[in-house]
Parts: C-alpha cells; sequence; structure tokens
C-alpha cells in the first residue's frame, strides 16, 4: 500500500476510495473481444508485514500476489469466484469487464503468479459495449450452474448472463432485487451477491447486502431474493465499517468481508461472520469479527472474496483488492485457511 499519511497523495486516494474514481480511459465503443493480458506476480510472503506469524485468530494466512500489468484496462478488480476450486476464476471489474485466469502455486501449493488471464467488455442488448462506466459499475458477483449473477450500483440492478469465457454476451435476466430503489444509494449499492447453502435453511437462495445502504436504524438493507424465505432483512453496521464483498460458509454463516478509511488511519479490512440463523426476513443479522488488518498488513483497498475447499479439506478464505487504477494503490490476491476449532 503506498500512501503518504499528510498531504496529496493520501487525499487523492481517499477520493478514489470513497467516490469510486476510476482513473482508467472511457469504455470503448465498438468492440468486446476478448483480450489476453499478461499479469506480472510478486509473490507475497508476510501478511503482516515485517513478521513471520501465520495465525491471526482463526486465519492461517497462506501466500498472496501483487498483480501488476502493462494493460491500461487491467485493475479494478471488484469481485470474483472460483469456477475450479483455487484455480480458475471469473469475476468483473467496476469499469465494465468481465475477467478471467488461473491461479498458478508453487510445488508447497502457495500462490505464485496468475496464468492465462483475459479480459472482456461487457455488452448491452444489442451487442456494443456499454459507453458509459456508471451503466456497468459491476460490484458483485455469485455464480452457479453455469450462470453468473451481477450486481450493479449506480444503475442499480441484478442481472444473470451465461458464462462463456470465450464470448460472454449481454444478461438475459434481471431479477427483482426487493429492497426499494430509493433505499439505495448511488455509491453504496450490492456489493455482495451469494448463493446460501442448497441443504440449508435458505435452500439455495440468493442473498443480496448493499455496501451501505442504511435504514433508518443504521442498519445495512440486504435481501433473500428467492424461495420461502424470500424477503428484506438487514445487517448491523458496526465501527465505521463497509461491505464489500460476502460468501456463505459450510455451515450457513455468511462471511463478510468489510472495508474502512479515514484520512488518520488510512484503509483497514475486516472478516465478519454473520450468523446464518440470523438471516431471514425482517431480522437483523449480526456476528462476530474474525480478523481486522490495518496498513501494517498487506491490505489495500479488499473488495472481492470467494470460499473455496482445498484437496486436502481445508476451508479456504481468497481475496482479492480493487486499485481504482491509481497508481497509489495495489492490486492483491490474499490467500488463507479458514480453522473451525
Amino acid at each position: 500500500m503506498i500512501f503518504s499519511r499528510g498531504g496529496v497523495r493520501l487525499a487523492f486516494c481517499a477520493a478514489n476510495l470513497l467516490f469510486g474514481i476510476a482513473l482508467a480511459p472511457a469504455l470503448a465503443a465498438d468492440t468486446a473481444a476478448v483480450q489476453p493480458v499478461e499479469i506480472s506476480a510478486r509473490p507475497i510472503t508476510e501478511f503482516h508485514i515485517g513478521r513471520p506469524e501465520t495465525r491471526f485468530g482463526p486465519l492461517e494466512f497462506v501466500g498472496g500476489l501483487e498483480m501488476t500489468s502493462r494493460s491500461r484496462d487491467f485493475g479494478a478488480l471488484s469481485a470474483f469466484r472460483f469456477l475450479k476450486p483455487g484455480s480458475d476464476f471469473i469475476g468483473v471489474a467496476d469499469t465494465g469487464f468481465w475477467f478471467f485466469g488461473t491461479v498458478a502455486r508453487n510445488a508447497d501449493g502457495r500462490p505464485s503468479g496468475i496464468q492465462n488471464f483475459r479480459m472482456q467488455q461487457m455488452v448491452d442488448e444489442t451487442g456494443k459495449p456499454f459507453a458509459q462506466k456508471w451503466e456497468v459499475d459491476a460490484e458483485s458477483l455469485a455464480v452457479k450452474d453455469g450462470i453468473a449473477t451481477v450486481g450493479f450500483e449506480r444503475n442499480h440492478r441484478v442481472a444473470q448472463y451465461t458464462i462463456d469465457p470465450a464470448d460472454m454476451r449481454a444478461s438475459f435476466k434481471q431479477l427483482d432485487f426487493l429492497i426499494p430503489a430509493r433505499e439505495l444509494r448511488q455509491n453504496r449499492g450490492f456489493e455482495t451477491i451469494a448463493h446460501a447453502n442448497p441443504d440449508g435453511r435458505l435452500e439455495g437462495a440468493l442473498v443480496v447486502v448493499s455496501e451501505r445502504s442504511l435504514d433508518s436504524a443504521g442498519n445495512v438493507y440486504a435481501a433473500i431474493l428467492e424461495g420461502p424465505k424470500k424477503g428484506v432483512f438487514t445487517v448491523k453496521r458496526d465501527g465505521g465499517f463497509d461491505i464489500t464483498d460476502g460468501a456463505f460458509l459450510p455451515d450457513g454463516d455468511l462471511l463478510l468481508l468489510e472495508r474502512s478509511f479515514s484520512m488518520a488511519s488510512g484503509v483497514k479490512m475486516r472478516l465478519r461472520r454473520i450468523h446464518g440463523e440470523g438471516i431471514e426476513k425482517g431480522a437483523v443479522a449480526d456476528g462476530p469479527v474474525l480478523v481486522e488488518a490495518d496498513m501494517g498488513y498487506q491490505i489495500d483497498n479488499m473488495e472481492g472474496l470467494d470460499i473455496w475447499t482445498r484437496e486436502d479439506g481445508a476451508l479456504m478464505v481468497s481475496l482479492i483488492s480493487d486499485d481504482n487504477h491509481s497508481i497509489l494503490q495495489r492490486n492483491l490476491y490474499l490467500e488463507f485457511i479458514l480453522h473451525q476449532d
């Protein structure tokens, strides 16, 4: 993380974080070809900078990557999901791009690089790329049975797409997100979309959670979009943190990635475990903090999360950051074991 605690550089980065200003060029108007992108990745071996410990509460740091590219389109990575556990992935950038790639690993199974990375612009029903960023401010993603469900803010909507890494087409369906549109703040919309466990009490339903669209009590709007428990609920907002992504754990709890920013302390990241039994219509869901990290750790503007199971049975948590196309921020991939004891 490159921040100056006094002066222009920190203020400039604050504008990026608080207002979602991306420094990428305007979206193209006539092509949506899949573009290979070469990624350079520097391994991250310590989560707590300059310290060798690997255990942070219930999380054990496995490794990470700092990713760079010469491509002007690379960056602004908002959400991702693995299509193959710990390997092939799909994601969305808030500049209106899909991305695909593979996490490469060394002999110890730790992340060592990113291979076969590609990007493609999102297209409208005519097959043309969207002309304006606000139309495709993609912030959240869920995948199931070959379908990608994407949450957009500014032009708030939840849309579904057929997954085809060779040619992503226009959305074939938009879902009713239940929360009154007037309650969704322009740049604080759907940062989380996640499928609940099919055998759990929510029966595999899609759940959406906003970043910081608050009700009159100061809680965060969320909704169960399908099934017998369909309805609006809220998540308790705690400590000035905003929600940036989430995924369901095998036991039905919802793991939320959260972020805060202030001029005094810079960026912080937090993981919070929301009790699954509290996710129901009309409820205020809450749960404990598992880990919190500040700028003394290898974090940045952490926006994407996925949960997967390693071949040896370990429950894994992977995170990515959004650099806002700013030279003051980084694109990171971080990987942890979540211990259940």
